[in-house]
């Protein structure tokens, strides 16, 4: 049985949503065919989404022929947006998907821990502290007794180089966890599923980041710059592309060629003196082959026709029968012989011309409906492939045909979804985040990517005298008249779902409206929508009947919120009748070219806040930069927000504003900004009242100009601890007594962090506001300055606004809106 179960971890391991690719060019192939003499594997591990060197993870998997995998302790959830306003949960299944599309570019596979990127973190004691050690620990132990590394790689080091606690910290776990996999006294649950791991050495692959240098001449040093002629690429051409699939986080990347150096320093391990795998037996007497076996596997190599693959189908057949037959008593010959077959089964059926496709009618679907699918299927080689059978879901259907050459083969099947079947949604966001750990209700998903498929169709197909396994992922696809075919996962959805009009709700004037948008995925809807919210909350009306004729029918109704207290905090929530079901999903998405659709739900929820807050109203500028829900936040306040490209900017626009904002990250996020500062300027300097929310300055992210009237720098400066005090240095500035008195409370209840960003090197003219710090460092009081230019006022702020505001945090709404009404001559 334990034999079984490592089998089915170490497959579900490495299954995903991507569908496995038999359409190999005759180069791919070749250069597949050549990874068969490897048996080796390497693990790199860093803390996020982009923290991976993708030159060396290219090089490992391409030119070393190396299973290679990349664990990234969390899922980047707490970092910025560059290309929407996602932030958190969604934030997080974006950057998971771009590191998986990353993955199918340079080759390597991808893993996780169930730690939540908080935001930044200064030392890897907080870190640890709010993660529990421990359990990132064991998750750690678990994917390396699992993927059975013979070397691990650290991004980072425990001496704090990397520059974020979560860096050090996933270094200082790397080698906790070098040990502790090989010890059978750690985490001894595991050992129900798999065995214990030592990996022979570890490294860390130091840098050079900026004017940060950890590479030395005594270090082992590998040019990785080889290129590959079967795939027509360098190394650093396959890394650009992979790199770049980080989109959400402007990483962009050029394609390098020629040399390339990389360092490392050993730090566990049998000491090398220029080789990473010095020593290491990782060819086919790892097995247990004999040593004529290796020259029948380069035979097959040498003898491999490129025009007609189909000729080696028979050798590589033997290789698999061969590993088949293997006795399974040892762990190491378990592990590569469910590794070497998986390969082998792609390369069969590449070499057949083999093609299939399982498409469902519909893309959503509901608990008890019934769809068709439809199976299609080809060999475009002479190969003799022999279809035996197809099991759908529920059913198998024999076929027993030889396939026709280059013939395409259609099938059709009637199922029904389970009524008990589990709505599709991320396994990881299926229960609430428990001391910034995601919690999941088996063993067997510590580690994995995403959500195996909803469906898989399985054919069972004869080739070269072997029966093959091989499962077709139901998807569903559509033609976009400009994007071409598009392919698609089915998803489960609930009958009806249920969408508020906003996240938030703020009752300015103890009422407001809030709309419920009802949506049906399953035709025949009757039901009633109830809302119900917390004491001191009144809805009107609270029951209100529902009936959605046709699938994808939506209706909208309102109900009015009225407050019967001063100040109230908590959430309305809504759910929908029918019958014996209660159905109270929101569904979420986010759609971008790069990575496939995403869906997320939720129960229907708003967060509603009431408390005092004076000087909402008027009319605001506002230029988006990287992404964020200020404008909604201030038109739920009681604002008219204007949303302002650089191009529409001119004196006679911004004349019409009583203030402009400028969003997180404009200035980073388009260069034309720039040339639009003097306007801006000019504006201010005839009465307005201009906000700059925070910018970097960096090599990522530099500033191309001067921003504000007065010189100052921004730094890297922040203040990472949301509960730190907050002083307030100039008591009587305007900004804190007008319209709305701050005072040291209005602190309290803040998000994942101060700010960031602060503003260091200020002229004179400036006053800075506030002075905070992270405890155990020096005061900061960058946070907020304003200077007064002409007849209006200037404003720069690393404050988080932007986090802040989404999360109704009052004192927030109070401060801001006070920097929106600074007095001015105008």
């Amino acid at each position: 049985m334990r034999i079984v179960l490592f089998v089915i971890l170490l497959l579900c391991g490495l299954k995903g949503k991507s569908q496995e690719r038999w359409a190999l060019s005759a180069g791919e192939i070749r250069h597949r065919l050549e990874g068969l003499q490897v048996f080796g594997s390497v693990l790199y591990i860093a803390a996020h989404p982009d923290d991976e060197n993708t030159r060396l993870l290219t090089w490992l998997s391409k030119e070393k022929h190396l299973r290679t995998g990349y664990l990234s302790l969390t899922r980047g959830e707490g970092g910025q947006n560059l290309i929407g306003s996602e932030q958190g949960a969604m934030l997080g299944m974006i950057r998971t998907q771009e590191l998986l599309a990353a993955r199918r570019i340079d080759g390597a596979e991808q893993f996780f821990t169930r730690a939540v990127d908080f935001g930044y973190s200064k030392n890897p004691e907080e870190t640890l502290r709010m993660w529990n050690k421990d359990s990132v620990l064991a998750d750690m132990v678990w994917v390396i007794r699992n993927f059975k590394p013979d070397v691990i790689i650290c991004r980072f080091p425990t001496s704090g180089e990397g520059g974020h606690g979560h860096h050090t910290a996933s270094a200082i776990l790397a080698e906790q966890a070098w040990s502790a996999a090989a010890d059978p006294k750690r985490f001894p649950q595991q050992l129900r599923y798999t065995e214990p791991w030592q990996a022979k050495r570890l490294f860390w692959n130091t840098f050079q980041f900026g004017n940060v240098n950890t590479t030395s001449a005594e270090q082992l040093k590998i040019n990785i710059g080889a290129y590959y002629p079967l795939l027509g690429e360098s190394t650093g051409e396959i890394a650009a592309r992979s790199r770049s699939m980080h989109k959400s986080q402007g990483f962009g990347t050029a394609a390098q060629r020629g040399e390339m150096i990389e360092f490392f320093k050993q730090l566990k391990g049998e000491t090398v003196q220029g080789d990473l795998f010095e020593g290491l037996d990782m060819n086919w007497s790892r097995v247990g082959a004999p040593v004529d076996f290796r020259s029948k596997v380069a035979e097959l190599i040498n003898t491999f026709d490129d025009k007609a693959p189909e000729k080696s189908i028979a050798a590589i057949a033997e290789l698999y029968q061969w590993l088949g037959a293997l006795p399974l008593k040892d762990a190491e010959v378990r592990y590569w012989v469910a590794v070497r077959q998986k390969e082998i089964r792609a390369l069969l059926l590449a070499c057949a011309g083999w093609y299939a496709e399982c498409l469902a009618d519909a893309y959503s679907l509901t608990p008890g409906q019934e769809f068709t699918v439809r199976l299609q299927c080809i060999q475009r080689r002479d190969a003799g492939l022999r279809l035996i059978k197809l099991r759908f879901h529920d059913t198998d259907s024999l076929v027993a045909q030889h396939l026709e050459t280059n013939k395409l083969y259609t099938f059709t099947h009637r199922m029904r979804v389970p009524a008990a079947s589990a709505l599709t949604n991320p396994f990881w966001l299926n229960k609430p985040v428990h001391q910034n750990m995601y919690q999941v209700p088996m063993q067997a998903l510590v580690g994995k990517a995403e959500n195996d498929p909803v469906w898989e169709t399985v054919a069972e197909v004869e080739l070269g005298g072997i029966r093959l396994n091989v499962p077709v992922q139901v998807m569903y696809k559509e033609v976009d008249p400009v994007k071409g075919e598009r392919n698609r996962g089915v998803e489960i959805l609930p009958a009806v779902s249920l969408s508020f009009s906003t996240p938030l709700v703020l009752l300015t004037g103890k009422k407001a409206s809030i709309g419920l948008k009802l949506s049906a995925q399953q035709a025949n809807q009757r039901g009633q929508v109830i809302l119900s919210g917390p004491p001191g909350l009144e809805v009107n009306p609270r029951i209100i009947p529902l009936f959605l004729e046709a699938k994808g029918s939506t209706v909208e109704v309102t109900s009015e919120l009225f407050s019967g207290v001063t100040k109230l905090t908590g959430q309305l929530r809504a759910s929908v009748v029918i019958g014996n079901d209660t159905l109270k999903k929101s569904i979420h998405r986010a759609s971008y070219d790069h990575i496939p659709e995403q869906l997320y739900m939720t129960d229907a929820a708003v967060n509603v806040r009431q408390f005092d807050c004076f000087g909402a109203g008027g009319k605001i500028g506002f230029i988006n930069g990287s992404g964020e829900d200020t404008p909604v936040n201030l038109r739920q306040l009681g604002f008219e927000v204007e949303e302002l490209k650089p191009e529409q900017l001119s004196s006679e626009v911004l004349a019409g504003f009583r203030a402009v904002i400028t969003g997180i990250r404009a200035f980073n996020s388009d260069e034309n900004l720039y040339k639009q500062v003097p306007v801006l300027l000019d504006y201010v300097k005839q009465g307005g009242n201009l906000l700059v929310q925070y910018n970097t300055n960096s090599r990522i992210g530099p500033l191309n100009g001067s921003i504000g009237p007065y010189p100052f720098t921004i730094s890297r400066g922040r203040v990472t601890d949301e509960t730190a005090k907050v002083r307030i240095l100039a008591p009587q500035h305007p900004a804190l007594l007008q319209p709305n008195k701050i005072s040291e409370a209005d602190f309290n209840g803040w998000v994942q962090e101060r700010g960031l960003y602060f503003a260091t090197d200020t002229d004179t003219a400036y006053t800075k506001l506030l002075s905070m710090n992270d405890p155990g460092e020096a005061a900061l009081d960058g946070s907020l300055l304003v200077t007064a230019y002409g007849k209006g006022n200037f404003v720069y702020t690393g404050l988080s606004f932007f986090r802040q505001l989404p999360a109704g945090v009052p004192g927030a709404y109070r401060l801001f809106v006070n920097l929106l009404n600074l007095p001015s001559g105008k």
